[in-house]
């Protein structure tokens, strides 16, 4: 099931950043932040009372900041009502309802979306009287909170967390690899869909998805039962304004949620850009296993493969186990490698190591390494297990976790790695201190 999605609108300057960076910034859990190239996040995965969520801040998620601010904000309300399963509708309680306002909450009106008014900049007891105001808009009753100050915002999750919807019943269903084709609008991913299932024409039925604008495909891929996630329907016929190219990135996290493998499909014509970070770093966070396709390679200006993934690599640091494919969707060249490839990081998800094995690798990476240490206090590793697969989960019981350092978990990822390969899907590191419960 993917997390349900939370999302922050509302006219300039009312403090969507401040209250994204509020809620992700404080000790409340946080799941991890998506790392991107802009200096704004624009999104947080988020647990709160022990549910978890993914925020979004429409404000970051700006790509074409000359559109203007009337329309700009339009489109951004229309896309946020269509994706989000909640939406904090946040105004300026200093600056009062203003037009920009009175146009949101027409639209949230007339959808079904549940929504919360919330009325920011609220930093003193007076100013909270003055959310009352925000009443004419007809959305319900106004929140005061502050996002600077962290005044109202454990009530304002606890009322987002009794908003969402109540997930379905977990059924157990027949092994089945589940991969997403995810990417930004025109960079071919409703081409290299009908050229992988022409190619294999093992195709079993086609079926609408559980997800918005998305269709589900089974596949037989040499034995291997697959079921590809197509968001080809990212860009709306008619509307392909600012606003849904915005949010085309809300409908890839819902397909990579459900997968177990992203093709995270790149342009060769333009290779890496910010969103395709975002969307990338996404996947990450998420832990599912990517394959980098880059498409339209017969249109590439540069022709050194070599050269490409230098630079893909240089933009995308934080997932350097990714392969990178490079492919023409529309002539069938390299297409036979994607699946391939595919099964490739399936199986290195799955792959499962005993507990012997495990503890080799961290006693070896002990030795060769100069330990962390506080003080006097130095790390040692009691011992090492693999606790799941799919993504590949590790526990090491350490004498007490908090001399584990950022650096230090990077080092024994890295030697996870060299040892047993987990070549294309991220794994997760798991420190606990003794007698702590697992």
């Amino acid at each position: 099931m993917s997390k349900p999605i939370v999302a922050i609108i509302g006219r300039q300057n009312v403090g969507k950043s401040t209250l994204l960076n509020r809620i992700a910034g404080k000790p409340l859990a946080i799941v991890a932040d998506l790392p991107g190239t802009t200096r704004d996040r624009i999104l947080a995965g988020v647990s709160w009372q022990g549910v978890e969520f993914t925020v979004v801040d429409t404000g970051g998620l700006e790509l074409r900041p000359h559109t203007t601010i009337a329309q700009g904000v339009k489109d951004q309300a229309e896309a946020a009502i269509t994706e989000a399963d909640v939406i904090i509708f946040l105004v300026d309680v200093k600056d009062g309802v203003m037009p920009s306002d009175i146009e949101i909450a027409d639209m949230l009106r007339s959808s079904s979306k549940p929504t919360l008014l919330v009325a920011n900049k609220a930093d003193n007891a007076r100013l909270e009287t003055e959310a009352v105001e925000f009443y004419q808009l007809g959305v319900g009753e106004p929140l005061a909170i502050s996002a600077y100050h962290s005044r109202g915002t454990a009530e304002l999750l606890d009322k987002v967390i009794s908003r969402l919807p109540t997930p379905p019943p977990v059924e157990a269903e027949p092994e089945v690899m589940k991969v997403a084709i995810v990417g930004r609008p025109n960079v071919g991913k409703s081409t290299l869909l009908n050229t992988l299932l022409g190619e294999e024409r093992a195709i079993v039925d086609e079926a609408p998805g559980t997800t918005r604008d998305a269709i589900d495909t089974p596949l037989d891929f040499a034995g291997q039962s697959v079921l590809l996630i197509d968001t080809a329907g990212i860009r709306r016929r008619g509307r392909l304004g600012v606003g849904v190219e915005r949010y085309s990135v809300l409908r890839a996290l819902r397909a990579i949620d459900r997968a177990d493998i992203a093709l995270l499909v790149l342009d060769a014509t333009e290779l890496i850009t910010a969103q395709d970070t975002h969307i990338a770093g996404y996947i990450q966070q998420a832990a599912k296993g990517i394959v980098l396709v880059v498409n339209k390679w017969d249109l590439a200006t540069v022709k050194s493969p070599t050269e490409c993934t230098r630079y893909i690599r240089s933009r995308l640091k934080f997932m350097p186990y990714a392969s990178v494919l490079y492919i023409s969707a529309k002539f069938g060249q390299g297409v036979d490698k994607v699946m391939p490839q595919v099964c490739q990081v399936y199986q290195e998800r799955l792959k499962r190591l005993s507990t012997a094995a495990v503890n080799s690798v961290a006693q070896q990476a002990m030795a060769a390494h100069n330990l962390p240490r506080i003080g006097s206090k130095r790390l040692k590793i009691l011992y090492a297990t693999q606790a799941e697969v799919n993504p590949p989960t590790f526990v090491f019981f350490v004498n007490d976790a908090k001399l584990i350092h950022f650096s230090y978990r990077r080092y024994l990822e890295n030697k996870l790695r060299q040892a047993f390969g987990f070549a294309g899907t991220p794994i997760r590191l798991t420190f606990k201190s003794r007698g702590e419960p697992c």
